[in-house]
């Protein structure tokens, strides 16, 4: 193989069976469960990289099932987003994800720079409730459940939310461990399809684990609950500012 041959097929790891597949990522029937809370302001403060800005102390908790998506198969995830503000535009600070599938850590972590870790996410319907657990390894970290598809939401509503930007801190280590690249990257859902939306009452408890703070953002209030499925495409990101340029 040649240093050129190299250079063309070089876009992921390992080299000769890369561990997913170029995109476009395209996903089909993708369901979420966001519990939005009222968390501690000086808490989330401590975790919102600059220059993003908190607009409130808020913090929405995901569940998200992805049994159709482009390369990476069928997968289930869940974490935390956090409401900021960039340069004058809101959007949401992905804090923290957990996910039980290699291919999109992989992909997630090395090309947007998506905080994702290995762990065992839920999401189902029991009878009149829809629920997400999530585990990080036998131990139960996040419990939601919110009533059952109680009352329609506007579609054009839950449209807007999807299609506002999302921002990552990515950082890629330099081989003698200092940081290579540590960039916040923007990106957003494209090609937006909303199939459904419901509210309904909800709940959420946070368990603390020493490598998955989930609880370290305290859940002071529930502010509402919103079961969506939705078609989309991940786009890819943009980086808008670079922390290791002078």
């Amino acid at each position: 193989m040649t240093e050129s041959d190299v250079r063309e097929r070089a876009f992921a790891m390992p080299l000769t069976s890369p561990a997913f597949p170029p995109g476009p990522y395209r996903f089909v029937d993708r369901e979420f469960l966001i519990i939005t809370y009222r968390t501690d302001p000086d808490a989330l403060r401590k975790v919102i990289p600059g220059p993003l800005e908190m607009i409130e102390p808020i913090v929405k908790f995901e569940f998200i099932r992805m049994p159709n998506s482009t390369g990476f198969g069928d997968y289930t995830e869940s974490g935390q987003v956090i409401p900021v503000s960039f340069q004058g535009q809101a959007g949401g600070y992905v804090h923290a994800m957990f996910l039980d599938d290699m291919a999109p850590i992989a992909g997630g972590r090395e090309i947007w720079g998506f905080p994702k870790k290995l762990a065992s996410p839920q999401l189902r319907v029991e009878k009149d409730t829809i629920g997400g657990v999530l585990r990080y390894g036998p131990v139960p970290i996040a419990v939601a459940t919110m009533g059952y598809k109680h009352r329609p939401v506007p579609h054009d509503r839950i449209l807007a939310s999807l299609s506002a930007p999302n921002y990552l801190l990515k950082i890629i280590p330099h081989v003698d461990g200092s940081p290579r690249i540590c960039e916040l990257v923007r990106y957003f859902c494209e090609e937006i399809t909303v199939k459904g939306a419901w509210e309904g009452p909800a709940a959420l408890e946070l368990f603390h684990h020493a490598l998955a703070p989930v609880a370290e953002l305290p859940v002071l209030e529930v502010l509402s609950g919103v079961h969506i499925l939705t078609d989309l495409t991940l786009g890819l990101g943009t980086v808008v500012h670079d922390y290791l340029s002078d």
